[in-house]
């Protein structure tokens, strides 16, 4: 009687088998950790650059759509600062119709070689045109291209019709080197609530969570079960 291999089990045998939280991971002690996530945010980033941590900016946004439907996306995260975690999206895109209709949106960040998350959820707020412009004019020439002639997350008939919208907005960008696209947007994630969760191989995980004030002047700290 032939043996099932890997090629023939069932995918729920073969999601089994795939190892998560392997040892070594390390721990954190959580009296230790800072008094603002902002704080928190940027040590867990450091270590995750010491530790070789692959695009650790990479992060989650989810949305909700007109029907109340999530959403979500990775994007890259572009800056923290106090009013909070920014992220640059083109205004006519579904996720940045979506947040124009309900700009409350979480942010999730997941390292594995760490064993460590970061949730975030709270109100994304347009940041001033300026700050906008300065960031599309900061992007690689050809990401500007891309963003310009991008129609993004509508249907493409063929591929034809992206190499030339993408040849013409380079040609465009050649003339025009301080354009900045109409509908670029910064938006900033003014948390009310902070995750910080450390995986276990044990399953003991440790979560440290912070709450702001309903004044955003303050946060209050409490850990969480695993």
């Amino acid at each position: 009687m032939a043996h099932p291999t890997k090629d023939t089990l069932p995918i729920k045998e073969r999601l089994r088998q795939i190892p998560s939280l392997m040892a070594p991971l390390p721990d954190i002690d959580l009296s230790s950790m800072p008094a603002t996530p902002h704080e928190a945010f940027a040590l867990w980033l450091e270590s995750a650059l010491e530790a070789g941590v692959k695009e650790p900016h990479a992060m989650t946004l989810s949305t909700v759509d007109e029907h109340g439907w999530p959403d979500a996306r990775v994007l890259i995260l572009k800056n923290v600062d106090a009013r909070g975690w920014h992220f640059a999206i083109k205004r006519e895109s579904p996720k940045g119709l979506q947040i124009e209709a309900q700009p409350m949106v979480s942010l999730t960040f997941y390292w594995p070689a760490l064993g460590r998350q970061i949730r975030l959820r709270g109100e994304a707020v347009e940041l001033p045109a300026q700050e906008c412009a300065e960031d599309f004019l900061g992007r690689p020439v050809g990401s500007r291209a891309s963003a310009i002639a991008s129609k993004q997350s509508e249907i493409l008939d063929n591929e034809e019709m992206l190499v030339k919208r993408l040849a013409d907005a380079q040609a465009f960008l050649e003339t025009h080197p301080a354009h900045v696209e109409p509908g670029w947007r910064v938006y900033s994630v003014k948390p009310t609530v902070v995750e910080f969760w450390q995986g276990s191989t044990d399953r003991n995980h440790k979560r440290w969570c912070y709450t702001a004030s309903q004044d955003g002047t303050a946060w209050s700290t409490a850990r969480l079960w695993p």
